[in-house]
Order: C-alpha cells, then structure tokens, then sequence
C-alpha cells in the first residue's frame, strides 16, 4: 500500500511540474495572424453602386499572400470584397432593399483560413441606424485551445459621419476607415505566448485613422488568461488517471478478498445465461476416418477412430454415416430427421446406438457404434458359400436353425422398443438390420423413420425410391404408414431371414408385386421352412391393418418356438436352384 501511495505522489508530483514550468513554444510554431473586421454594416439606401462600406485588415505574419471573400447563408447581399486589399464595396442598387439586414461571412484564405460572421444592415436615407438594447454585461465563453472570442455587442451612436459618395471620397476611404469607437470588432486568437499579449483591437474614431491600442489595464484585468486552459485540461486529466488506478486497485483488492463460494456461483450464474449446447456435438477434428463398410445411392457409412468419446478415453471405433457430394436437399433432410430421430431414442441392445454428430457445418456426421459384422442381409447371403450348416444341437460355429429364429426374435424386440417410443420405421428389412460378431442383431438406418407421436400413422407426401416388396398395401396405394406397415415389412423381413437373405416375390417386376399383393397374393411358404414359422409370417399380412399382431405378440410367438427344441428352418433341405436366386431390382430401394 505504501508503494502504491509512492506511485501516486510521483506521477501527480510530475504533472504539477509540467503545468507551471511551461517551456517555450517549439521553433517554427506561428501563431495565427490577427484579423480585424467590423461586425456590424450599414450602408444607406441611396448609396450608389461602389460606394466604400469598410475594410477588413489582416496583419502579415508569414511571406504567403491574403485573399479575402465573402460568403452568405441567405438570398444574394448587394456587396463585395476586394480579394487582395479587403476593402467592402455595394455591388447593386439599394433602394429596393431598404431597413433589410443580410448575414456574411468574411474569409481570409493564408497559412491559417479565417473566418467570421458580420451582419450588414441597410438604412434610409438620413442613415439612421437601429437603436440595440443594451445587454446584461456577460464575461464571453472561453473557447476551445485555440479558437476564437466572440465580445458582445455595445449600444451604438444613432448617427455616424459617412464620406460623401463621390469619387473623391471613395479614393480617401481606402486608406482612412470611419466608424464610431463603440463599434465591436471581432479579434481571432490562437493561444499567444505570453498572458500580456491578449488585446483587443479597437479603430480609434477620433483619428480617423487605423490604431491597434496596447491593452490597459482595464482591459486584461478582465480577461482570463489562455493558459489557464492547459492548467485545467491536465489537472482534469491528473484526476481522471488517478480514479483509474484507484478503482482498478479496489477491484484487486475485491476479488482477493472473496471467498471460493462466491466464484463458483458467479461461474455458474454465467454458464445458465449462455445458450446450451448440444449434448451430442463431437469436435471433428478429433475423428479419423479409414474405409467405407457401406454404401447407397445417396448415402455412405465409413469406419472411423473417434479419441475421447462416449465418455471414454482414448480411441474407440466407431461408424460415421454421412452423405456424397451429390446428394440432393432431400438426401440432407432425410439425414438430419435421421439423427432427429435417433437423439430421442434410448438405448436398447437390439437398436444401433447412436454416440454423437458434427452438424456445425456440412458435411453432416452421425457417429453411431460400430458394428463389425455389418448388415444381416449380407451376413444371410454369405453364410450360403459355407456349403455347411451345423444343427442346433452340435454347437456349430456355422448357422443353425436357432442362430436364424433368434436372428427374427432380436429384430422384433427392437422393432417393439421403437414403437413403445412412437417411431415407425417405415423401411424394415435384412439390409437395415446390423450383426455384431455376437451375433445380436441391431435394427439400423432410421433414414425413413418417422417420430409419429400419438397419431401412429404418418401419410408420405413426398416421392422417392420406395422398397416396394416390403410395403404393406395401404402403404403402397394410400402413402399410409403406422406401426402395423411395419409388421407387414417383419414378415417379409422374417421371409428373408428363412430364405438366406433372398430377394422376396423373385421373378416379379414391382408392378406386378403392386398388383398381386393388392389381389392378395403373398409369398409363398420356403420348402425348408416349418408351417409353425411361416404361419407367423403370414399372420403379418393380414389386408386390413387391424388383422395383424402387435410386436409384442410377435414377440411372444417367437419367443414360444425357442423355447421348443424344434428346427423351425430345416437349412439341410435348403433349395440350391434358382428360385432363390438373387435379383437385381432396377428403379426399386432395395
């Protein structure tokens, strides 16, 4: 504190010194020239053209030439200045313009442009000039550092001797300027170097000649000096400096003295007043992405390393789903209702999960678990190479008869958590069903899915690839979508499963599928499959919505035929002849 104290005494000790030891002006600093000018004209109405009303006089500082000017704010005034010698003459008749009062401004262009605002009033005849009424005595504002004082005006005598107008008179006012001693004149100073050199101006009457008066004592015991100016500028100054040091010194000393409790609440009340983030942004810089594990029309899903997420550290695999460069405005929003869809999820073994996105800028990244044996439609088909298939008691590492019942029941579980959540998948099949080396099956790919809340049916309103085979026919025809459309879709899903991942209706074109199922043709029962299994298929395509089960009953049924010891899907009588072929869908989502 008394360090502090020292400080203060030093720098206000230094100011003072500055204030009353004020040096000399430095080389080459001129001072504005004095310009004198009448404030007040008058000239009679019956003056002719060139009649001589007053000179404007500027003292010479420098080797640069004056130019005078004058200027108006208002209509034309009947006058003019001799540029080079000041000398104000009319220019136009005065008869018409009698008792009018014109406002100018006199310009002196030089090192320093001058300028100053003088007032011309024209009499009559007799040149009877207007009687003023005498003012309160106010002692004039100081200027600015360097301006200009502006006297107020004194009473003038109600008659003035004026030259005759005659040639001879105007030559001999050149050089002898009449006018009454009380007249103010309009002296413009700039801060001189001495106090004793502020003076007044004054064209004594009773010479009749041009006399600059020294200042009496009268006269500058009046006036305030100009360097009280800078005297207060810099005390202002000196107290503003120290008011800033001491509130910044009070402040330091405030927030030592606080206690931890009161920053933590100061912290918290200014992390509730900014805008909440969103949970699920991941910075982008911190995922690494490798190769892609899939891919559509639109659409493409990479392997990537993610560092420090989902709570962990360190790396993490991950899948990132994002969209191609030529994806259209309707791919971008399908994605984002995607992610919509999946941040009002929890979480449920059998439902990817998804982990976090970067949607700050394009292009969008929904960062969901990886699962690493990929969709269960080329799961089905690949595992039809093996050319071997274990039994359900043997224990085989190859599929059985249970691996692909189970594969049906663990799809209908996850299907029975989305709409316990409202969501209508609306594209269920093998190809959006994940496998994960487990082999837990996790329903996928919620790009169609539809939070439908309540209501329970969606009606579609835009146009696009459509996976006929797997729609229901009020979906088909009528763009009606609920929860038993995606029952229907089951069944064919639960067809596809038994089948090893084949194409459902094959040797059909879309719009014979359209057609038939409308007729109401359904796929027929797979050799190898049990009537048991194939009756809960057919059971989901039931015509009328209200005919179809529930996922819970699904479910339940499913659940039942595990229980049993029973090979629903007898896979040592699968066909190997072209009926179950795989087919190329043109124009078709598959």
């Amino acid at each position: 504190m008394m360090i502090f104290s020292k400080v203060i005494w030093i720098f206000l000790s230094g100011c003072l010194i500055l204030v009353f030891a004020q040096p000399p002006l430095p080389p080459g600093f001129n001072l504005p020239p004095i310009m004198q000018v009448e404030r007040n004209w008058y000239a009679r109405s019956t003056d002719p053209i060139g009649t001589v009303v007053t000179k404007v006089h500027r003292e010479k500082t420098d080797d640069k030439n004056t130019t005078f000017g004058l200027e108006t704010t208002g209509p034309p005034a009947p006058f003019e200045i001799d540029p080079h010698t000041g000398v104000v003459k009319t220019n136009d008749t005065l008869i018409d313009k009698e008792n009018q009062s014109f406002s100018l401004w006199v310009t002196a262009d030089g090192s320093i442009p001058q300028k100053t605002e003088v007032l011309a009033t024209i009499t009559d005849d007799s040149g009877q000039r207007p009687k003023l009424p005498i003012p309160p005595f106010q002692l004039p504002k100081l200027p600015p550092y360097g301006g200009s004082i502006a006297y107020p005006p004194y009473p003038l005598p109600t008659k003035t001797p004026r030259p005759q107008s005659t040639t001879k008179a105007t030559e001999k006012y050149l050089d002898e300027v009449i006018v009454p001693e009380t007249t103010p004149v309009i002296t413009t100073l700039n801060p001189p170097k001495r106090p004793d050199d502020l003076f007044i101006n004054i064209i004594d009457h009773g010479e009749k000649t041009t006399n600059i008066s020294e200042p009496t004592e009268e006269q500058t015991g009046n006036d305030v000096p100009i360097t009280v100016i800078p005297l207060v500028a810099i005390a202002g100054l000196v107290v503003i400096v120290a008011a800033v040091i001491f509130f910044v010194w009070k402040r330091n000393n405030t927030a030592k003295s606080s206690s931890k409790k009161d920053d933590m609440l100061s912290e918290e009340t200014t992390i509730t007043k900014e805008d909440p983030t969103d949970e699920w942004e991941f910075p982008r810089h911190r995922l690494r992405i490798f190769n892609i594990v899939g891919e559509g029309a639109f659409g493409q899903v990479w392997r990537a390393q993610a560092i420090d997420i989902d709570g962990k550290k360190g790396e993490q695999t991950v899948a990132v789903k994002t969209l191609k460069e030529n994806a259209s405005e309707k791919e971008k929003s399908d994605l984002l209702q995607e992610l919509l869809v999946m941040k009002n999820l929890g979480p449920h073994p059998n439902v990817v999960r998804l982990i976090a996105c970067c949607t700050e800028k394009e292009p969008t990244f929904v960062i969901m678990e990886f699962v690493s044996l990929g969709k269960l439609q080329q799961f089905l088909r690949d595992s039809r190479a093996e050319r071997h298939y274990g039994n359900t008691h043997g224990g085989s590492q190859f599929l059985t008869s249970r691996d692909l019942t189970h594969f049906a029941f663990q799809v209908a579980r996850g299907m029975d958590f989305l709409s316990s959540k409202g969501i209508i998948h609306r594209d269920l099949a093998a190809r959006n069903v994940l496998i994960t080396e487990e082999r837990t099956c996790k329903v996928a790919d919620f790009g169609f899915a539809r939070d439908v809340g309540g209501t329970h049916v969606y009606e579609r309103k835009s146009d696009g690839r459509l996976p006929i085979r797997w729609m229901a026919p009020e979906s088909l025809y009528d763009d009606i979508f609920s929860v038993k459309s995606d029952i229907w879709s089951f069944g064919v899903l639960l067809w596809e499963i038994v089948t090893l991942g084949s194409t459902p209706y094959p040797g059909l074109s879309a719009g014979d599928v359209m057609r038939k199922v409308r007729d109401g043709y359904r796929l027929e029962k797979p050799e190898h499959c049990r009537r048991e299994l194939y009756n809960i298929m057919y059971y989901c395509w039931e015509a009328e919505p209200p005919g179809r089960p529930d996922f819970k009953e699904v479910v339940a049924m499913l659940e039942k035929l595990l229980c049993t010891e029973t090979d629903y899907i007898e896979l040592e009588r699968f066909p190997d002849h072209s009926y179950y072929n795989l087919q190329e869908l043109d124009g078709e989502k598959v």
